[in-house]
């Protein structure tokens, strides 16, 4: 039997394994015989045939009529996930008004067997043809209410855990256990994560003294979920979490020993899975808890380390002297780890991409629960008839475990079982209108058309096809190979992975930033050189260019860490920014690389008269000058230069002079690249060279990222000048506002607001800078807004545990302290923070103001203002955003479509987020840039960036001229 450290060895090694080779590592254990394979698959028809027979679940019959996969059922998924929580009359008709247009619902009336969905049916035509009157008139808005409350009372066994106790002891809940989950969602603020702690602490008290005497194992427990037990449940703040929430834990486990039941750790994002094996084995160490055979941790089997993670329960049940209960289930954030790690260009997946790798992992952790029983006490959580029955079979005759199921699911598969097997319901207590979220997740997980569940209940698929079903298997493609074959996607860094961490630190720890040497030769010397070099450049083609900057992203993305250490050291970037902005400049090189591919290797042949041949080609237009700011000195240093090379133009750059290190480093990279000297060239010092090199003659291009007072300047001098008229790129940032309804989801915003109003300390020109937040739900954003800011740790860039680093020197602090003063004179401070005794910082801080005091230029860094808004006062700020004339960024939350579409079509904006964060635009994917104010396009990293930088020469040629028209008189007969 392998130790703890063995263990957790063994589990970061799948983490980091191929799909396939893990795969091929579950199957070899699961060769089982082919009779017994022949009793699963009797057994799986037999438990869906039973369950046919009690008839579909009202909830099943629903979602067969209004399937998942359909615009009517993602409709009413999305009414039921807002409606109830959303607490002013008029956006909930607005969004009833918006689903029901969005519906065609008389085309299911009298489908379905339910009387129930027929009725429903029925009514939604009728409203449906009442959209447009007064809904207050009609009973609309109280009749879907009443049946989005009728849905949460399905899946919520309670809304108080003494209503759950009573619902539980009824006669329609005999012969099962049950768990308890007061479903203590994320906490994103100290005071959260006290009430979900005195909430806990409740439930076990209530469970304890409704079930005397049953015990841990046989009596009903309650689950606890990590994350709502500490406001910073994350892998960087280790340190911090291991103080701070051990002991909360560790007191919850003695008040559940107290009262002799179990309780059960849920499972977390596959990001949190070492720290939540961290603090188990912290608690299972705890003096007082030796030997107690209370405490379960759920796992799930759609990770690729799940078989791992059941070897390290049974080795700490054994170094510990206790039996671990351990919850298996399949999973409940499977869309979201995909996403995530496509978002941060992982490796690998952390979890398997096909439901029959899931499964399969699934009976292999079974099977090695089962083969344990002296150290883990096993429950397989499943509503999927093919995997109970294999699990069924695989224990024999053993009466030492259990069967779990959702509370509303599952029940008539299991109801025949109870004679001989235990069976517990995970059941969920809280406020409908708080859950309804998580119960969509819930439906559409259990409900979605490949879903076991959705096929066991639709009479129409044959049993022996519910057990056989067909569905793809194709493994999605690694995360870096998503836009594959034209790029692959920048590697990231897995900072949740603690030997990632420590090997990143040793690599920085040994470099430093060295002296500045700044380049030699007068700018009017370099600008010539680049003129002489443009027409070899621009003549070598696309194609070899292209292969110069993808030479450049693999030298960057195999050696990031003098660019790191750069980025945190010189620009003062955390460590999440810092590997962020390595990628970024990473996705910039082999973007622009397909892009010089597709546009400048091939010229377009274009229609013609006969006897004609037409193409266009694109051309470099000369020497670029290019001109980065601090706040992104690699990224945008590189998505510049990378550009202007791929159309074929030649470059002298200049870098602002807070960070010139940086763009010396990258400069070097180019031409180890094989960029030739002549064709890249970096030139340091401020503004007075700026305007210098604007002003050479000879220069066909500017590029330019930085304050709309510095871009008008350059634009007045290339007005100035004789020769050809220079296009000039700017990007000039802006004030940048997002928009919140009252059906938006306080926890989602506040979390987006916090980390584009205050992520890399304020210093983007993305970031938010006025928050307008409907006055309905706004003392419950913003309190939660005010509570996750003074969560975050301002201090060290080079310490990974730090949120916020310091801004870029004193003199944007000077000009943050003096809006600070302006905002104190007319404002409302709504919080503010503390901040280190030394360096140069400003701790995230908001006020709210006057509708006659919105802002009109741009804070740099983490100062937010506020409006609050009433329903009618729309029109008031969609005026501001037309009239400021700023066009960056703009975010809304909201869940009606209709007002998210009103809003981005009145907004002159360029970059528009909905229920997302502002920051961090996607090369390739979300080009980025503004209007108005704000810049002149083109959008970088968009596939007209680089017609921009470049001219057209069309070529037409008479090919009559050599004789005749050979094609034409070819074809005459």
């Amino acid at each position: 039997m392998a130790s703890l450290a063995e263990c957790r060895a063994h589990i970061r090694l799948l983490h980091r394994m191929d799909e396939a080779e893990c795969l091929e590592y579950l199957r070899r254990p699961c060769q089982w015989p082919r009779k017994m394979r022949q009793a699963m698959h009797g057994k799986a028809l037999a438990l869906i045939a039973a369950a046919r027979a009690h008839g579909p679940s009202e909830i099943e019959a629903f979602l067969l009529e209004y399937s998942l996969s359909s615009a009517d059922g993602q409709a009413l998924m999305g009414l039921a996930e807002a409606l109830l929580r959303i607490p002013d009359a008029a956006t909930k008709d607005a969004m009833i008004a918006d689903t029901l247009e969005r519906g065609q619902w008389d085309g299911h009336r009298g489908h379905s067997d339910s009387a129930v969905v027929n009725l429903s049916s029925i009514a939604l035509t009728l409203a449906r043809r009442g959209v447009g009157l007064d809904l207050a008139q009609w009973p609309i808005r109280q009749a879907l209410e009443f049946g989005m409350g009728r849905l949460g009372g399905i899946f919520v066994m309670g809304e108080t855990i003494a209503a759950a106790l009573r619902r539980a002891a009824a006669a329609d809940q005999a012969g099962f256990r049950h768990s308890f989950d007061m479903l203590g969602e994320e906490a994103r603020t100290a005071g959260q994560a006290e009430s979900y702690r005195a909430s806990y602490h409740a439930a076990i008290a209530a469970i304890g003294a409704a079930s005397p005497g049953q015990g841990p194992l046989s009596g009903p427990g309650v689950s606890v979920k990590l994350s709502a037990l500490h406001p910073r449940y994350h892998p960087l703040q280790k340190q911090r979490v291991m103080a701070e929430l051990v002991p909360v834990v560790v007191d919850l486990c003695r008040a559940a020993q107290a009262v002799d039941i179990g309780l059960t750790i849920d499972a977390e994002e596959a990001d949190r899975l070492d720290l939540s094996l961290d603090v188990v084995e912290a608690v299972l160490a705890a003096p007082g808890l030796a030997g107690w055979n209370g405490l379960g941790v759920a796992v799930q089997a759609y990770q690729k380390r799940a078989i791992g993670v059941i070897d390290w329960a049974a080795a700490a049940a054994r170094h510990f002297h206790c039996r671990l209960s351990v919850r298996l289930v399949k999973g409940a954030y499977w869309d979201s780890e995909i996403k995530r790690a496509q978002e941060r260009g992982l490796p690998h997946y952390p979890v398997f991409t096909t439901k029959a790798a899931t499964d399969l992992s699934y009976l292999a952790c079974a099977q090695a629960m089962l083969a344990a029983p002296n150290l883990i006490q096993s429950a397989f959580a499943s509503h999927n008839a093919a995997t109970i029955a294999a699990i069924d079979v695989l224990a024999g005759e053993r009466q030492d475990w259990e069967f779990q199921r959702l509370h509303g699911m599952g029940e008539a598969v299991y109801r025949p079982m109870l004679d001989r097997r235990s069976c517990r319901v995970y059941a969920p207590v809280g406020r409908h209108c708080h859950l309804l979220p998580y119960l969509v997740r819930r439906l559409l997980e259990n409900g979605a058309n490949s879903s076991f569940v959705h096929l066991a209940a639709d009479p129409r698929v044959a049993p022996e096809d519910v057990v056989n079903a067909p569905v793809d298997e194709s493994r999605l493609a690694p995360p870096v190979m998503i836009f594959s074959p034209q790029r692959r996607l920048s590697l990231g860094r897995d900072l949740c992975d603690g030997e990632t961490i420590s090997h990143m630190q040793q690599r920085l720890a040994g470099l430093s930033c060295g002296d500045v040497e700044i380049p030699a030769g007068d700018p009017q010397d370099i600008v010539n050189q680049a003129i002489d070099a443009f027409a070899g450049w621009d003549g070598l083609g696309g194609a070899r260019r292209a292969d110069m900057l993808e030479c450049a992203a693999d030298l960057l993305e195999a050696e990031p860490e003098p660019f790191l250490h750069l980025a945190i050291v010189e620009a003062g970037k955390i460590w999440v920014d810092a590997i962020a902005e390595i990628r970024e400049a990473v996705d910039f090189l082999r973007y622009y690389a397909a892009e010089a591919r597709r546009l400048c290797v091939h010229a377009l042949v274009l229609p013609a008269v006969t006897g004609e041949a037409n193409q266009l080609e694109i051309r470099g237009r000369g020497v670029f000058v290019c001109i980065s700011p601090w706040n992104f000195p690699l990224a945008i240093f590189i998505g510049q230069v990378a550009a202007a090379l791929a159309a074929g133009n030649t470059v002298v750059a200049k870098p602002a002079p807070q960070t010139p290190r940086m763009a010396i480093a990258a400069t070097a990279l180019l031409h180890r690249a094989g960029v030739p000297p002549a064709v890249l060239a970096v030139v340091l010092g401020g503004a007075d060279l700026g305007a210098d090199l604007v002003g050479q003659p000879g220069i066909a291009g500017i590029a330019f990222t930085g304050s709309h007072a510095t871009a008008r300047r350059i634009a007045a001098i290339l007005a100035q000048g004789q020769g050809p008229l220079v296009p000039l790129i700017a990007e000039t940032g802006g004030v940048n506002a997002m928009i919140v309804d009252s059906s938006a989801l306080p926890e989602q915003a506040a979390a987006d607001i916090v980390a584009s109003a205050f992520g890399a300390a304020g210093q983007r020109c993305s970031a938010l800078r006025l928050l307008f937040v409907q006055e309905e739900i706004a003392d419950s954003v913003l309190d939660l807004v005010a509570g996750m800011a003074g969560q975050m740790r301002l201090g060290d860039p080079l310490d990974p545990a730090t949120d916020m680093g310091p801004l870029i020197d004193a003199a944007a602090l000077a000009r943050l302290q003096a809006d600070q003063r302006a905002l104190a004179s007319h404002g409302r401070m709504l919080f503010t923070g503390a901040v280190p005794e030394t360096g140069v910082f400003m701790a995230p801080t908001a006020y709210e103001v006057g509708w006659d005091h919105l802002p009109t230029h741009e804070s740099f860094g983490p100062l937010l203002q506020v409006r609050r808004w009433r329903r009618d006062q729309l029109p008031l700020v969609l005026t501001w955003l037309r009239q400021n004339g700023h066009g960056l960024t703009l975010g809304i939350h909201s869940r009606i479509d209709t007002l998210c579409q009103q809003i981005g079509k009145e907004a002159r904006i360029g970059n528009i987020y909905v229920n997302r964060g502002m920051t961090g635009a996607m090369v390739g994917c979300q080009p980025f840039g503004g209007m108005g104010l704000s810049g002149t396009g083109p959008k970088s990293g968009g596939p007209f960036t680089l017609l921009r930088y470049a001219t057209e020469i069309v070529t037409s040629i008479n090919v009559t001229a050599r004789g005749g028209n050979v094609d034409l008189l070819c074809r005459r007969k």
